[in-house]
């Protein structure tokens, strides 16, 4: 006896936000400002942290340094939760 079965397919949910874990400041950036130049992006990325003082005084705990080029994830994590996801 031959048995068919039938996929009901459920549309999958789109979703756009990112994943906490390593990226760099570039990159981090773009996420948060994808439709600016990349230099831009990570000027304006700069200026959120110099007038967040709360993600100033986290990131510092987290060994974080305004010439970092790679964030850790826990770093990463810090500015979604102070910004918001991108």
């Amino acid at each position: 006896m031959k048995t068919t079965t039938t996929e009901t397919s459920i549309p999958e949910e789109k979703t756009t936000s990112a994943r906490i874990q390593a990226y760099s400041k570039s990159q981090l950036a773009a996420l948060y400002l994808p439709h600016i130049q990349p230099a831009s992006a990570r000027r304006t990325l700069r200026s959120w942290i110099s007038k967040n003082t709360e993600l100033q005084a986290a990131l510092a705990r987290s060994g974080y340094t305004g010439k970092a080029i790679l964030l850790t994830p826990a770093q990463v994590g810090l500015f979604f939760r102070f910004l918001g996801e991108p």
